[in-house]
């Protein structure tokens, strides 16, 4: 073995150590550029998710994600965000492709907000989403009523909130006279003046309660008698019930349900029935169920008139009272458990295919 030999092996291991030594470098460079990549893209995502966590708790449409995307398009990579917030990149092309079409039904939807007003402020801002639907479906405009909800909620097109009741007007405990419950919660008629329903409510005034007793038609929705009065007593009843007899004349076996009060117990009142061959139905005891339609009735009065409502005297909440069952009520007022037509519209109708 000569020297020259063993020099040329020293050259040869040194070599074969700087090419390990260099192969181990370009690794571990390659793997810190690839940990560095790893890192920007985290970091992006974070700031995705940042900005996403705010923008979404402004926005409470499904829609919120693509909205967030098409905001931040040209900040971030939209295959990014489509990953990050689990979206399909095709699913969001297609959504702004269709942008132009949906600014045109929005903007649509917006010419409608004056008539949605119109209407509200018609029924003295008593009606919602339903009956202002409807309104429109007359009006020869196609739109959803979800549509309607949601333009009116946007504009916070509302009525006032319902108020609490708070005296009695039901006495049962001096009874002369208890009839059985015929409906049994069965309140469908498919005739006018043949189902009748009576109660009384109250209504407050500077001057001090004002009460109110009124009958309802189950087929038409109609409020036929009303009887107004500053004290409760029995001539509250009788005077409601004479007006609906004499206005419309049913014929006998007409049912007249109410409560067990003592105003609809006593003999003036039994009397009436009696003289117009029509039958007596009282509530079980206590039980608010079996005079529902009623307590809807009243419900809606309340809520769509009294409780936003000071009247200065008994005189002024008459005639507001009045104004609102005999004009609102029964000829305007869209019902809907007789098809969102109007207790007028539903009489007509009902007459009608009587008469066919």
């Amino acid at each position: 073995m000569t020297p020259s030999q063993i020099k040329g092996w020293r050259l040869e291991l040194a070599a074969a150590g700087s090419a390990e030594a260099i192969r181990r470098q370009q690794v571990e460079a390659a793997e810190l550029a690839e940990l560095r990549r790893e890192n920007r893209r985290l970091k992006e995502e974070v700031e995705v998710m940042r900005k996403a966590s705010a923008f979404f708790a402004q926005w409470a449409a499904m829609n919120a994600k693509l909205e967030f995307i098409a905001a931040h398009a040209a900040g971030h990579a939209v295959s990014l965000m489509c990953r990050v917030l689990s979206v399909s990149t095709s699913w969001f092309y297609s959504w702004r492709a269709a942008a132009p079409k949906r600014a045109e039904r929005r903007a649509a939807r917006e010419e409608l907000l004056p008539r949605i007003r119109a209407i509200f402020e018609a029924s003295h801002r008593r009606y919602g989403a339903p009956r202002i639907h409807a309104e429109l479906r007359d009006q020869g405009i196609r739109i959803a009523r979800k549509t309607v909800a949601k333009l009116m909620k946007g504009h916070d097109i509302r009525p006032p909130c319902r108020g609490r009741r708070v005296p009695r007007t039901t006495d049962s405990r001096r009874i002369f006279g208890i009839a059985p419950n015929l409906l049994r919660r069965n309140f469908r008629a498919s005739e006018p003046d043949r189902i009748w329903l009576a109660d009384i409510s109250y209504v407050p005034t500077d001057e001090g309660w004002l009460y109110l007793a009124a009958v309802k038609d189950m087929a038409t929705m109609e409020i036929v008698g009303w009887s107004m009065s500053a004290r409760l007593k029995s001539s509250l009843a009788v005077d409601a019930m004479r007006m609906a007899l004499q206005n419309r004349r049913p014929a006998p076996e007409l049912i007249c349900h109410s409560d067990r009060g003592i105003q609809y117990a006593a003999g003036d009142y039994r009397l009436l029935l009696k003289a117009w061959k029509a039958a007596a139905s009282m509530s079980r005891k206590g039980d608010c169920l079996d005079n529902a339609p009623m307590e809807s009735f009243f419900g809606s009065l309340k809520n769509e008139l009294v409780h936003r409502t000071r009247f200065r005297s008994r005189r002024d909440a008459k005639a507001a009272l009045f104004e609102y069952i005999a004009i609102f009520y029964n000829r305007q007022r869209r019902h809907s458990s007789i098809g969102y037509r109007t207790p007028e519209q539903a009489r007509s109708d009902m007459t009608a295919a009587m008469a066919a």
